[in-house]
Formats: structure tokens, C-alpha cells, sequence
């Protein structure tokens, strides 16, 4: 049976469908966290549930609220478990009214039943039921309330023929084309596109649409007076929290104190002392695994393939950890809060002026964790233009990716600063953002310089289950990467360094296979470096697969790792203004394949694709020399 979960942004849906299926898919206290329908089992039953990105009408604006529509009409589910966040109840029933008018069987979900009695509100639910002639669950998705009861509504309805509530409501938008002589045709002839033959006409249709608004919201206002009750005037802490973070004056500092603190701690606080402590845990893992291959009399090839190769190679990345850790503790403690909205609210006037919406700052806030992710979630954004800008301007964002060469560089040139360093560089991001947006502005001939609607959730404490979930998940994705993708680059890395061109192995280095690629291509980077470094230019190269691998790589042509590596001949010549040149060339060149994949789905061609690639990475080679040449 196919049963689908449908309701407005940011009522819990991704949180009830984990409840109902035993998953672990992401969850987060604002908008856009589904972007994709995801699907599922329910638990005991052999149902189908899928999870539908937020949508708050069935008739759509953003393209993660098309795929919801669309699922919906032309996939026609069985069942539809409508989740009601029960605190924003007359907000919420407006999609209600419109699903129980498909002829489907509907289940509403009335969510966060233990937060409105907390606020001394009272649902009569029973009184809910009989208006809108349907099964009505009272639930806490959070907290597991009322959802074995839930499971067995499904089943119950399930077992029905046919769907048994209408909606009386006659002046919705279906009955008033339906039944206008005026305008009967574009119903028949679009009834499987029931929410779009409005648009065919701004005149006539549309006023009529208006109309059918107007009086949807009367029939919800007059059952929301039956049902809703409030026993107690209600505190809001949400409110008296945004005085302060939304605040005229202080807000913009609060969030550049917030995005400050969350890479000097990352950076500064945690990698102080960790650092030290990784590079011990790995030398000791290393001189294990060295000591078993020389007992088992392994040969001399195969012992450096593996130490100097893959082990050196993904080792490490993999003393980052800890400073990762700490970055995804910060992001999902700022999503699962609610601040995640307030910083696209507080942002919209700046972004409104350079091109783009407020709502643009989601996936950048998302791609500071991963880029491909972070160009995924620019379906939230309901202009197709400003899509494919933020689609470009995602990378730039220092993703996690990134951090382990940030990391590297500024704490070794910058000492006790590096904390400080890595939060310049954050901001330094942003304003490349900013002017980057300026350009497309000045050169786009389509205008995405539109308003937004976006909910302000209410302030929740963050749920350290759900954030344990999360970071954990985050940080086993980058050591799969690093067991994968890092470990595959770094075995050819090696054997490009230890043959020549006749396949000779143990030759010199300057004699490599990959020192004479290198070499070939080294004057590009003699800009921004200030020496032919064929070393630096085939790890610069090396982000294109991983930009974790451009450590990587580095570490493997030194044999070195970590800070030791620039007291090596390959990279000794690295200075301060060299060392930010390289960091700033990495961070804002093309981002590695799995990022310029899903650009190129999101901007839908081959050409635009090496068009953004290519304005990436001109952009970074400019920025690089010209910082060069400052210091």
C-alpha cells in the first residue's frame, strides 16, 4: 500500500516519518530540510510511506513543493497522513481543506500535542474529527506520543473500500471552476493539473481564484472557533528571544559573534589541543602496521605502497577529525535551534540588494557541512535563475572538505591565531559571495530580486539525541570518503611518484611520473606561489577529486604529515603570503566531482556546468595572485 506524509515546512514531518519507519533520516528545526521524497517502511506493517518535501498549498512556488504536487496528483497514494503542527492550527488546515478534497483517504496528524498544552491551549479533537469528516490523531512525533495509535488508524483505514469524509466546503477552488459556467472548460480540461489552470488567465480565473481563498479561510476560521480553546495566556519565549536576535542593532553582530565562535572553537579551541593528540594516535597506528609488514617480510614496493601511500595518505586527513566534529556540533546545534531561520530573515535586506532572497543563505549554511548537499537544497528557493547562482556560489563556502587544508595552513603560520585566521577566511567567503552575486546581478537578464515568505520556527533546545545522530553521521560520511575516494587517489598519487615514464620503480622524485606532469603545468600557479612548484601544482590539482586529497597528496610527496610537512624541500618554500594564496585558490576553485555533478543537475546542461567551473576557478586564480602580490 502506498501511503504518503504530507504537511506544511517545519511541522515534524521528517520526524514522524523516523517515528513510523525506525530510520534516521535528517531532521532540523526550519525549513527545507526535505528536499527529495524519501521512502520507508512503517514499522509492523508491510505500508509504503513516503516522505514529501514541506508544501503549504497544492498550488506550488519552489521546486522542492512541485515534487510534493505533483506525487500527489499524478501518483494518486492510497493514503494520506497529513501532519498538522497543532501550535499554527488555521495555518495548517488551509492544505488540509485542499487534500480532502481529492477523494483520498486522509489522516491528519495533529503534531506537538505536549507543546500546546505547555502553552495552555486545548484542541477539541473529537470536534475536529466531525468537521472535517476524517480520522484525527493527536501526536508528539518528538517525543513518541500517540504513535502506535497512529499506526493503528493506518491499518483501520486501510482496510476501508473507499474514502469516507467530504469536505463541505463549497466554495474551495475545484467547486467554483467546476461549477462557473464561465470557466467549467478549463476544469475538464485540466483536471489533472486541478491547482495550475488558474494561471491560464490573470483576469477572470485569477479573481476567481482569489475568491476561492478568501472563502476557504472563512470555512477554516469557523472551525477553528469550535475546536480551539485557550486556557491560559501563554508566555512566549520565542518572541522574547527574537528582541534579541532579530534585533535592529545587534542582530547582524550576534551573527557574526555566532559564525565566529563556531570556527574558532572548531579551529583554535579544539584543534589546540587535539592536534598533537591525533598525530601521536596515528604515528603509533602507523609504526603497528609497519612493524607487521616487516615480519612478514612483505617487500620493499608493497611496504611503501601502503605506509607511504595509501596509509600516510588517508591518515592524514583523518587527524582533522576532532576540529570536524566540533564544526558539525555547531551547525546542527544552529538547525535544530531555530537561529538557522532567524540568520535568512536577518539576511534578506543585504541579499535582496545583491540579487538574491534571504532563503539563499540555507544552502550556504547547509554546503558548510558538505557542498552537494548544500546545491541540493537550493530547490527551496522559488526562482529558477537565483537557483542556479546559488548552485555556482555554494562552493565557495568552506565545507568540511576544505577545513583539513585551512586547518593545516593556518596553524602552522599562524600559530596561536590559526582560530582567528580560519574565522577570516569564513567571512572573507561571504564577501566573495556577495561580489559574486553583484556580477551575476549586473549581467542576468532575468530579475530574482523577489520577496519570500519563510516561517520563523519557534526556539527548541537542541535535541542531543538528534544532534549526536547527526554529527555522527556526518563524520562517518568523511571517513568513508577518506577510506574510499582518498584512499584511491592516494595509491595513484603513489605510484606516479615512485615510477618514471619507462615504469622504473624507486627513481627520484624530480624523475616521477608525476613530476613531469606536474612540471608542464606548474607556471600556472607561479603567480600565486612565487616558485615553479610541481609538487603544490599536483596537489592543487588533486581537489577536483577530494579537496581532503589536496592534504593528501601533499602528505605523500613529502613524506611527511601534518605541520612537518612544510620543514620538507618539497614544500619549504611555502611563506605566509604563499600559504593564503594556496588556501584561497582551494577554497574557491572548482570543487571537487561529486559537487560539480550536482551542478550540473541543478543547472541542467554540460556547458553551463563547465561554464560555472570555469568562472570558479578564473575567480580563484585571480583572487590568489592578487593576495599574493598584497602580502
Amino acid at each position: 500500500m502506498n501511503i504518503c506524509l504530507v504537511g506544511n515546512q517545519n511541522c515534524g514531518k521528517t520526524t514522524l516519518f523516523n517515528a513510523l519507519t525506525g530510520m534516521n533520516q535528517k531532521i532540523g528545526n526550519w525549513p527545507g530540510v526535505t528536499i527529495e521524497k524519501k521512502v520507508g517502511i512503517i514499522k509492523e506493517t508491510n505500508f509504503e510511506l513516503v516522505d514529501l518535501p514541506g508544501i503549504y498549498s497544492l498550488n506550488p512556488y519552489t521546486e522542492e513543493e512541485k515534487i510534493s504536487r505533483d506525487f500527489i496528483l499524478t501518483q494518486r497514494p492510497e493514503i494520506i497522513i497529513n501532519i498538522i503542527d497543532a501550535t499554527c492550527l488555521e495555518r495548517s488546515l488551509y492544505l488540509t481543506t485542499q487534500l480532502l478534497e481529492l477523494d483520498t483517504k486522509t489522516i491528519i496528524a495533529l503534531n506537538m500535542v505536549d507543546v500546546l498544552e505547555k502553552k495552555g491551549i486545548k484542541i477539541d479533537i473529537n470536534q475536529l474529527k466531525n468537521d472535517l469528516n476524517t480520522e484525527v490523531c493527536g501526536i508528539s512525533a518528538l517525543k513518541q506520543i500517540g504513535i502506535k495509535e497512529l499506526i493503528n488508524c493506518i491499518r483501520k483505514m486501510a482496510n476501508q473500500k473507499q474514502t469516507y469524509h467530504k469536505l463541505n466546503c463549497n466554495n474551495c477552488e475545484i467547486c467554483i471552476f467546476k461549477n462557473n459556467n464561465d470557466t467549467k472548460h478549463l476544469y475538464e480540461e485540466n483536471k489533472t493539473q486541478k491547482y495550475k489552470f488558474y494561471k491560464k488567465n490573470k483576469n477572470q480565473e485569477y479573481k476567481l481564484y482569489e475568491e476561492s481563498i478568501t472563502q476557504r479561510y472563512k470555512f477554516i476560521e469557523k472551525i477553528t472557533a469550535k475546536c480551539l480553546y485557550k486556557k491560559k495566556k501563554w508566555i512566549n519565549i520565542t518572541e522574547m528571544l527574537d528582541k534579541i536576535f532579530l534585533n535592529k542593532i545587534f542582530s547582524f553582530p550576534i551573527f557574526v559573534i555566532i559564525m565566529f565562535l563556531v570556527y574558532f572553537l572548531s579551529v583554535g579551541v579544539v584543534g589546540k589541543y587535539t592536534i598533537n593528540l591525533s598525530n601521536n594516535i596515528v604515528q603509533v597506528i602507523s609504526s603497528g602496521i609497519e612493524k607487521i609488514l616487516i615480519n612478514f617480510q612483505i617487500s620493499q614496493w608493497l611496504q611503501s605502497l601502503i605506509i607511504n601511500g595509501a596509509i600516510k595518505g588517508i591518515t592524514t586527513v583523518l587527524t582533522f577529525i576532532p576540529q570536524l566534529i566540533m564544526l558539525f556540533i555547531c551547525i546542527a546545534i544552529l538547525e535544530t535551534t531555530g537561529y538557522m531561520a532567524r540568520i535568512a530573515f536577518l539576511l534578506d535586506n543585504i541579499f535582496r540588494k545583491i540579487g538574491l532572497s534571504g532563503k539563499a543563505i540555507i544552502p550556504f549554511i547547509i554546503g558548510s557541512g558538505c557542498s552537494v548537499p548544500g546545491i541540493m537544497s537550493t530547490k527551496i528557493l522559488e526562482n529558477n535563475e537565483e537557483r542556479k547562482k546559488v548552485s555556482i556560489l555554494v562552493p565557495f563556502i568552506p565545507c568540511s572538505a576544505k577545513l583539513p587544508i585551512i586547518v593545516l595552513f593556518s596553524s602552522y603560520f599562524f600559530k596561536e591565531k590559526a582560530g582567528i585566521i580560519s574565522s577570516l577566511i569564513y567571512f572573507f567567503a561571504i564577501f566573495i559571495i556577495i561580489l559574486s552575486s553583484l556580477i551575476f546581478k549586473r549581467y542576468s537578464l532575468q530579475n530574482t530580486n523577489e520577496g519570500f515568505v519563510l516561517e520563523l520556527p519557534d526556539y527548541k533546545l537542541p535535541s542531543i539525541k538528534y544532534v549526536a545522530r547527526d554529527v555522527f553521521e556526518k563524520t562517518i560520511d568523511f571517513i568513508k570518503r577518506a577510506g574510499t575516494t582518498i584512499f584511491l587517489s592516494s595509491i595513484v598519487i603513489w605510484f606516479l611518484l615512485s615510477f618514471s615514464t619507462k615504469l622504473e620503480y624507486g627513481v627520484n622524485l624530480e624523475n616521477s611520473i608525476l613530476a613531469s606532469i606536474g612540471k608542464k603545468i606548474s607556471w600556472v600557479f607561479y603567480p600565486m606561489l612565487g616558485v615553479n612548484s610541481w609538487q603544490a601544482t599536483i596537489s592543487a590539482m588533486q581537489g577536483l577529486i577530494a579537496k581532503e586529497q589536496v592534504i593528501s597528496s601533499m602528505a605523500i610527496i613529502s613524506g611527511l604529515e601534518n605541520k612537518e610537512i612544510f620543514e620538507s624541500q618539497a614544500f619549504g618554500f611555502f611563506n605566509i603570503a604563499s600559504a593564503i594564496s594556496f588556501v584561497i585558490f582551494n577554497l574557491f576553485s572548482a570543487p571537487c566531482i561529486s559537487a560539480i555533478s550536482a551542478m550540473k543537475k541543478e543547472l541542467g546542461s554540460f556547458r553551463k556546468m563547465f561554464i560555472a567551473i570555469l568562472f570558479q576557478t578564473i575567480l580563484a586564480w585571480g583572487l590568489a595572485v592578487v593576495i599574493y602580490c598584497l602580502f
